[in-house]
């Protein structure tokens, strides 16, 4: 029998909050501008889904900031982006993304966290990111409502490698068969956590409705997860032996 839920740790990025015009097109193009690169703007999204496959890559999943600079780069490539100034815009591009005041939070995020901690649950971030996470709670008035919180920069793991989910499970003393991971990423978030014995929902705010995934529940906004932790199915609980490496993505 699946044991009941007491401990629901979330992503950050693109779960809770999203990137605003620093992180899009306008803002590529100012940063491109300082360093001196041309680039297309309208070839920004294009650019953006052609240098994911750099954060998807096999990897021993160390966290190393030169990961998300060469995912920069290629985005900046990937818009017609050339010269000797590109690491140093990418490299800066990077710095940002650490800054709270370049995002905003989800408008179901902070009622969900709120009823979430008020009806005793624990809850925790696991962030692949070099973001304070203290500051990320200060920042949008979180305080209060998160018992753990690990970053990739600091315990030095990236999601989907298990230790982070363990050193997150730890920090907030809640075991693994009773904690599910909330998150966009099903390879990243959802399979990692599964592998490290937890349930998993999937986050999914855009595009056509998905009842579920690969038996993985599916949200469109974090207002429907009470109804799902309170439900007594296994929230995509998979034995070890049903993953295999590189599956579940939708």
């Amino acid at each position: 029998m699946t044991a009941p839920v007491r401990g629901i740790f979330f992503d950050v990025d693109f779960t809770l909050i999203y990137p605003g015009p620093t992180f899009q097109a306008e803002g590529y193009s100012s940063f491109c501008a300082k360093h001196r690169i041309d680039i297309d703007r309208s070839r920004f999204s294009a650019a953006v889904a052609g240098a994911s496959a750099i954060l998807d890559e096999e990897q021993d999943h160390v966290y190393t900031a030169d990961i998300f600079v060469r995912y920069t780069r290629r985005v900046i490539e990937g818009m017609g982006g050339r010269g000797e100034t590109l690491d140093a815009c990418a490299r800066e591009i990077y710095d940002e993304w650490a800054a709270c005041g370049h995002f905003f939070l989800y408008e179901d995020v902070a009622p969900a966290l709120r009823e979430l901690a008020a009806r005793g649950f624990t809850l925790g971030l696991i962030s692949n990111s070099h973001r304070c996470l203290v500051s990320f709670q200060q920042h949008f008035e979180l305080t209060g409502l998160i018992a753990s919180a690990v970053s990739s920069a600091e315990h030095g793991y990236m999601k989907p490698h298990p230790s982070i989910f363990e050193a997150a499970l730890a920090q907030a003393g809640v075991s693994a068969r009773e904690s599910l991971m909330v998150g966009d990423s099903m390879a990243h978030d959802i399979e990692g956590a599964r592998r490290a014995g937890m349930r998993g929902v999937l986050v999914h705010r855009s595009g056509p409705p998905l009842p579920e995934v690969h038996g993985v529940p599916v949200v469109t906004n974090l207002g429907e997860l009470l109804k799902i932790v309170q439900e007594p199915q296994p929230l995509g609980l998979l034995s070890p032996e049903a993953l295999s490496p590189g599956a579940d993505q939708p």
